[in-house]
């Protein structure tokens, strides 16, 4: 296995001039507890994000449902003027109750009102990539999308979206939005242990669309692994490094985005992009996963 390079290398979104660092930050973990409310600690946000464009992170993913609005916010306040080189990403498709609750808001107007939010509190006149989450269940579940994606396609045409990608969507959403729109990039629950997308990332690979996993360490619980604790002792690495650069060599196309609200553990990920992973260690880390639900 070949050592990678900084960042992971770099991936081009297909029909764009916009190069990423395959390893990004994801702004989720900036909000307060459950991505609501503001952070315990907001010197400490402005910090990461800080830290994270010093260390040459040029992709950020993030929601005005984060917090709702206080991530776009921080985020604003810790990097604007942004650099020319910096592509944020961001989601639509969804409001927050005042309970916290995620529930969805896929209409016309509410898409509108979505790019309108993550415009004012980003502090932009346009938004590089907005990235349709489908909500029609808590995972992927199949349905038309054209509906909720013409809209958004519309938001494109008159300037205040660059490019579209799509969220929590099947192979047939996949297909069926590229009919549509021209997708830059698809955006689904992946890991080490939840493999439920193998034959998307490489069928997504072969046109260069890119592939970016949420919840790439398992979510809001890590992920766990008698066989991931013992690649990881064996390379003087944390298991989470390890699962970190096992996507990063599942595929060329995978862009990462792991998210922290610690500066320490912000450059413990960046670490995981020159981790070597001999042949051995992949074949244990390939048996660990499951391709289904």
């Amino acid at each position: 296995m070949t050592k990678s390079t900084e960042l992971g290398g770099s991936f081009t979104l297909p029909g764009t001039d916009i190069t990423l660092k395959r390893m990004g930050y994801g702004a989720m973990q900036l909000a307060g507890p459950h991505v609501f409310g503001p952070p315990k600690d907001h010197d400490a946000a402005v910090a990461v994000l800080r830290e994270a464009i010093k260390q040459g992170i040029n992709h950020i993913d993030t929601s005005d449902f984060y917090g709702p609005h206080v991530t776009n916010q921080i985020i604003r306040e810790a990097l604007a003027p942004y650099p020319d080189d910096l592509t944020i990403v961001t989601k639509i498709g969804a409001v927050r109750g005042a309970d916290g609750s995620w529930n969805p808001a896929m209409s016309a107007e509410a898409l509108e009102q979505a790019v309108n939010d993550n415009l004012a509190n980003l502090g932009r006149d346009t938004i590089d990539v907005v990235n349709l989450r489908i909500m029609f269940g808590e995972g992927p579940t199949e349905g038309s999308i054209k509906e909720p994606l013409s809209a958004l396609a519309k938001l494109q045409q008159d300037g205040r979206v660059r490019h579209i990608g799509l969220s929590n969507v099947t192979a047939a959403q996949v297909d069926e939005g590229r009919n549509i729109a021209d997708i830059v990039c698809v955006q689904n629950l992946y890991n080490l242990a939840h493999r439920r997308d193998d034959a998307m990332i490489d069928a997504l690979a072969v046109d260069g669309i890119a592939y970016v996993p949420f919840f790439p360490l398992g979510g809001f619980s890590p992920l766990q692994s008698d066989a991931l604790s013992g690649v990881a002792t064996d390379l003087s690495a944390s298991p989470l490094q390890v699962a970190l650069a096992w996507l990063l060599q599942r595929a060329p196309n995978i862009l990462l985005i792991p998210g922290t609200s610690s500066v320490a553990h912000l450059k413990e990920n960046i670490a995981s992009a020159s981790l070597d992973l001999p042949e051995e260690a992949c074949m244990t880390l390939n048996a660990i996963g499951s391709t289904g639900d």
